[in-house]
C-alpha cells in the first residue's frame, strides 16, 4: 500500500482470501502490545453506528504510527443515496494515519458507486479482487497454497484434493494443513495421503446422504448426516452439500442435452469416479427438485452467515424437509 492509499476495498466471492488479507493488515500493526487497542471492527450487517464508525476512523492513534479500522459488508449498511454521500465523505476525509478495510464478499462491477469513489480519490483506495478459483484453476491453487504453508504436494495428490474440495478455498487450506502435518512437512504429500488423510471418507459419506435422499430413506439420509456431523466440521461438510448438489444440476442439464457420463465428466472437469456417482445420482431427481434444492441451498448458505441459524441446525433441518419433499 501507497503512503496515499489508506482506504482498501477487498472484494469478491473468495472469503478465505480476503480473511488472509485482514489477518496479515491486523499482523502488521507494530507493537503488538498496542495494536488491539489500535484496531477496531465493525459489521455493516449489524445496524451500523455511523457516528461511532466515524469516531473510530478519525481516533489518534494510541501509542503508535497507524490505526485499522475494519468494516465488513460496508454495502449493507449505506444502502440510501444519503448515507453514500456521508460516507463517502468520511473516506475523502480521512486522517492519513488510520487505515480503513472494506470487506465486501461479493464482487463489484466498475460502474458501482464505490469503484467510482475508489477511481476519483486520486490515490486514496487500494482495490483487491479475490475471486474464488474455477474448478480447473484448483490444482494450480492447491500447489501454490502448499508452497506458502511451507510443504509440498505431487500433482496427482492435487489433483484428488481439487476433486474433494471443488472451489472452497477455506476448507482446501484446511485440508493442506492437515496432510503437511500428517507428512510432518518432511515430504512431498501424496494421492495416497489425501485418500487417507484427507476428507475422502467423508465425501463418500456425502455421496451416501444424496443416495439415500435421491431413493426416500430419509431416515438413513439423517443417520448419515449425524454420523458426519460427529466427525466433521460443519462448515467444511457444508461446502462439500453445497457442492454436490451444483454438480447434480450441471449434470442433469447434461442428460437432459442427451449427454452421458463421459460427457459430464468432460463439461464438469471431474474425476471418472466422481462422475460415475454425479450420473447415476442427477438421474434420480428432476430438473425442477434440483433448481428447488440449490435456492434452499443459498438461503440457508445466507441465513448462517448472518447468524439467523446454527449450521448444524441448517443442516438437519434440510435433510428432514428433503426426505419428506423428494
Amino acid at each position: 500500500m501507497s503512503e496515499t492509499s489508506n482506504v482498501i476495498i477487498l472484494h469478491g466471492t473468495d472469503e478465505y482470501a480476503i480473511a488472509i488479507h485482514l489477518t496479515e493488515l491486523r499482523a502488521a500493526m507494530s507493537d503488538p502490545s498496542t495494536a488491539e487497542m489500535n484496531i477496531a471492527q465493525f459489521d455493516g450487517r449489524a445496524g451500523l453506528n455511523f457516528e461511532a464508525l466515524n469516531t473510530a476512523v478519525n481516533a489518534i492513534p494510541f501509542l503508535a504510527a497507524r490505526r485499522l479500522v475494519i468494516l465488513a459488508h460496508p454495502l449493507a449498511a449505506f444502502s440510501s443515496p444519503s448515507l453514500r454521500k456521508k460516507f463517502n465523505t468520511l473516506l475523502t476525509n480521512m486522517p492519513p494515519t488510520t487505515t480503513l478495510a472494506l470487506a465486501e464478499y461479493n464482487f463489484l462491477k466498475d460502474d458501482h458507486w464505490l469503484m467510482k469513489w475508489a477511481r476519483s480519490s486520486t490515490g486514496k483506495a487500494k482495490i483487491l479482487v479475490c475471486m474464488m478459483p474455477r474448478h480447473w484453476e484448483m490444482i494450480g491453487w492447491i500447489q501454490q497454497e502448499t508452497n506458502k504453508q511451507g510443504g509440498k504436494i505431487e500433482h496427482e495428490a492435487a489433483e484428488r484434493l481439487a476433486e474433494m474440495v471443488g472451489e472452497d478455498t477455506r476448507i482446501a487450506a484446511q485440508e493442506i494443513t492437515k496432510l503437511l502435518t500428517y507428512v510432518n512437512y518432511a515430504r512431498p504429500v501424496t494421492a495416497t495421503d489425501v485418500e487417507q488423510i484427507s476428507i475422502a471418507s467423508a465425501q463418500g459419506s456425502v455421496f451416501d446422504l444424496v443416495d439415500a435422499l435421491g431413493t426416500g430413506e430419509g431416515q438413513k439420509a439423517q443417520k448419515t448426516l449425524h454420523q458426519l456431523l460427529e466427525s466433521e466440521d460443519p462448515f467444511s461438510l457444508w461446502g462439500m452439500v453445497v457442492r454436490q448438489f451444483r454438480l447434480l444440476l450441471l449434470a442433469r442439464e447434461v442428460i437432459e442435452s442427451r449427454g452421458s457420463q463421459q460427457d459430464i465428466e468432460r463439461a464438469l472437469g471431474i474425476h471418472s469416479y466422481v462422475a460415475q456417482k454425479v450420473y447415476s445420482q442427477a438421474r434420480r431427481f428432476t430438473m425442477s427438485a434440483l433448481e428447488s434444492i440449490y435456492h434452499q441451498l443459498l438461503r440457508i448458505d445466507e441465513g448462517t452467515k448472518t447468524g439467523q441459524i446454527p449450521l448444524d441446525l441448517a443442516l438437519d433441518t434440510l435433510v428432514v424437509e428433503l426426505a419428506g419433499k423428494l
